[in-house]
């Protein structure tokens, strides 16, 4: 926590706080508004400052997530960033909070390009790596059939990119060949049913969903309608307020 007195970014001796709210996920931006809430309330701020927290919503948006850092900084003058999720919308802000000083804490972000501090010493993380993330997620596979036929959907940015190079690492040096199909998407694109389809014909037994959870829940869908024996199994990154990301597609029989 930075003390109000300690920056010229605070406002009448009161730090700031933001965190940024991607539909989806709005739930933590109210929990978090309902901590420095008690924490005002209850134990009467930080040493003595209360806290003024401001969350706003990036809709999941690089632009709009720089537009709010901008804002934020400059019309709110806030002493620090908190919290704010996504890996594109963390990168997208960091040049400019690193630019202006503004510590950039607690990033809600996995990415391993995020770990910089030689060139972004205001940016922390807190969060274990998304290619640690993605390296378990090849060892639990292995774990069951040491041949998998794995296809791939990933975002393609650094979110999706970082979980595709963490799972080849733990797929390991047969990789390339496990691998039988992957497919990438922009996050604003309306559709992946060209993607889902070739996923869907490749043959494979694992199916990896490296997408955020309001676009997991379709393409889940979609691997319910897959044909054969066997239904693909879903790993998913990251979670929401849902079951275990790890668990099958579907446990009914498949379709005769």
């Amino acid at each position: 926590m930075v003390p109000a007195s300690a920056t010229p970014k605070s406002r009448s001796g009161r730090p700031s706080l933001i965190a940024a709210r991607p539909r989806p996920y709005g739930t933590l931006g109210r929990v978090e508004a309902a901590y420095f809430k008690w924490l005002n309330d209850a134990k009467g701020g930080i040493n003595g400052r209360k806290i003024t927290f401001i969350s706003r919503d990036d809709g999941y948006s690089p632009a709009k997530a720089v537009e709010n850092a901008r804002s934020l900084v400059e019309g709110d003058e806030v002493a620090l960033m908190f919290g704010v999720l996504g890996t594109p919308l963390n990168m997208a802000i960091r040049p400019y909070l690193n630019k202006q000083g503004v510590p950039q804490l607690f990033v809600a972000a996995g990415t391993s390009a995020l770990n910089d501090p030689a060139h972004f010493p205001w940016s922390m993380g807190w969060q274990p790596n998304l290619r640690d993330e993605a390296k378990f997620y090849a060892k639990h596979v292995l774990a069951g059939n040491s041949k998998p036929r794995v296809a791939v959907l990933y975002q393609n940015d650094d979110f999706g990119k970082d979980l595709v190079n963490g799972l080849k690492e733990g797929l390991g040096e047969d990789a390339d060949k496990m691998i039988v199909a992957a497919q990438n998407f922009q996050s604003t694109d309306p559709t992946i049913d060209s993607q889902m389809v070739i996923l869907q014909n490749s043959g494979a037994d694992v199916l990896f969903l490296f997408t955020y959870a309001s676009r997991r829940r379709r393409r889940s869908r979609k691997c319910r309608t897959s044909n054969g024996s066997r239904r693909p199994i879903c790993i998913s990154a990251p979670p929401r307020s849902e079951r275990p990301s790890s668990r099958p597609a579907s446990t009914s029989p498949p379709a005769s």
